[in-house]
């Protein structure tokens, strides 16, 4: 199936096997180092072009939590495409880190809807899970697990409300 993007989704307009496919994100310097200062992380590997040249990568990596965060914000954040429907990220599962992303790398997410099902509990919400595949510049998956979402069956009231007071 082709990737598609579309701003807004509604809950009727998804399905199982649906593709996206995020804009790009450039990692760069600046990243890592407020990453580091962010989340005190400020291992030589990420910090250190001595250090890192030194290791079994030969230069400095993006911590692997930078790129699950900018995953995160490039599928929910930049593609507008559950808009109108997202009401709460639930969870990840079987997250792998399979290889570095450096800096000047381009990450774009890949993710595709594995199930989607009535929330028990709510009947006007579902919930939807999406198998993502986080890719460098050339293609290579260098993240990927399942991420889990918390739809609105109608459209939110506070997109509603924003709509019509244009």
């Amino acid at each position: 199936m082709t990737a598609v993007r579309k701003m807004g989704y509604q809950y009727a307009d998804l399905s199982v096997g649906m593709e996206f496919l995020s804009p790009g994100r450039t990692i760069t310097d600046a990243d890592l180092m407020s990453f580091a200062g962010l989340t005190g992380d400020f291992s030589e590997l990420h910090t250190s072009d001595v250090y890192a040249q030194e290791s079994q990568f030969g230069r400095r990596v993006a911590h692997g939590m930078l790129g699950l965060a900018y995953a995160h914000g490039l599928m929910w954040a930049r593609t507008g495409e559950f808009r109108e429907t997202a009401i709460a990220f639930l969870g990840i599962s079987d997250w792998k880190f399979i290889a570095p992303l450096f800096i000047g790398d381009t990450m774009f997410v890949r993710y595709v809807i594995r199930e989607i099902r009535d929330s028990r509990s709510r009947p006007t919400q579902a919930i939807a899970s999406f198998d993502v595949h986080v890719i460098n510049q050339l293609g290579e998956v260098v993240q990927s697990g399942i991420k889990a979402l918390l739809l609105s069956k109608v459209p939110l009231a506070a997109v509603a409300a924003s709509q019509a007071a244009k």
